[in-house]
């Protein structure tokens, strides 16, 4: 039995009348009539009531018009679904980000912009290593991923900025260079304890400009966590500007860095070909947006 079956009988059940229910179907009325007779063979069971007068629904036909409406239901909901998952209206979109993409705001702009456009799709997004993200990309455990840039790249992936930032230096308050207003020069981190984010750009850089090899380097992991290594006097730490406005820690001092600003960016990566609808939409949507630009370094103290 087909689904054309079950709303042939429908309408007949509807209507009890086959002249009309044959029009309302476009098919003649004998074929119908053959067509709900089939059903009763089908069924073992007689479905109509006929006399020249008039047509009624059995006890038998009553019981399957009920269960007959909720399966055309359950299949219409099934079309509903499947023609919205194919728009991208629905599905699952899962985000992995490095903590720089949350202090610039990049993650929450991203994902407010997505849920408003496509309020029933699903957005889960937590931390991940930024060293793993790539590969966790290519293997289809996340679908996009926020980084600090630059980071090597597979080819089937693609990466747009979303953030444009400058490095700063970050040194516990006690530190004799914490005073004062003025940038700090490279050379002046001879000899200084490092403590490394994940991102290293910037400190090989300071090193470069400098000359120097640090003392020692640790690398804790987050952003956080370096930073905290720093308010509790382990070292000092070139990190993201963003920072100045939106982590002030106790015992924590920013300050610009001499020279040529040493640019970092925030990025969206992708697959070059997405086939989840739901990504595809949310790629779409990170592709239109313009990169934000962290203006200025501020000088700030927790």
């Amino acid at each position: 039995m087909e689904l054309r079956h079950l709303r042939y009988f429908l309408t007949v059940a509807e209507q009890l009348h086959f002249a009309r229910a044959a029009e309302i179907l476009d098919i003649a009325p004998p074929t119908l009539s053959v067509q709900i007779q089939e059903i009763e063979r089908k069924l073992q069971v007689q479905l109509f009531v006929r006399t020249k007068r008039s047509v009624a629904l059995t006890s038998a036909g009553e019981a399957f018009a009920e269960e007959a409406r909720a399966v055309l239901a359950q299949f219409d909901q099934a079309l509903n679904v499947g023609r919205r998952a194919g728009r991208g209206e629905l599905g699952k979109v899962e985000i992995g980000y490095v903590g720089s993409a949350v202090f610039g705001g990049i993650l929450q702009q991203q994902i407010s912009a997505f849920r408003s456009d496509w309020p029933q799709a699903t957005v889960q997004a937590r931390e991940w290593p930024m060293d793993q993200l790539s590969d966790a990309l290519e293997e289809g455990k996340i679908d996009i991923a926020f980084v600090r840039m630059p980071i090597a790249l597979a080819a089937s992936l693609q990466a747009h900025v979303l953030l444009r930032d400058r490095f700063c230096l970050a040194l516990p308050a006690e530190h004799a260079l914490a005073g004062g207003a003025g940038a700090i020069r490279a050379r002046a981190l001879a000899g200084e304890a490092f403590i490394l984010p994940e991102q290293e750009l910037g400190a090989r850089e300071v090193y470069r400009r400098g000359g120097f090899s640090p003392r020692s380097e640790s690398r804790p992991g987050s952003l956080l966590a370096v930073l905290a290594e720093v308010s509790v006097g382990a070292g000092v730490a070139v990190v993201p500007g963003v920072l100045t406005e939106v982590v002030k820690l106790p015992n924590v001092v920013y300050r610009p860095l001499a020279g040529a600003p040493i640019a970092s960016e925030v990025a969206a990566v992708f697959r070059r070909f997405e086939r989840s609808p739901a990504v595809r939409n949310m790629v779409a949507a990170v592709r239109k947006s313009a990169p934000l630009q962290v203006a200025t370094v501020a000088v700030a103290a927790g």
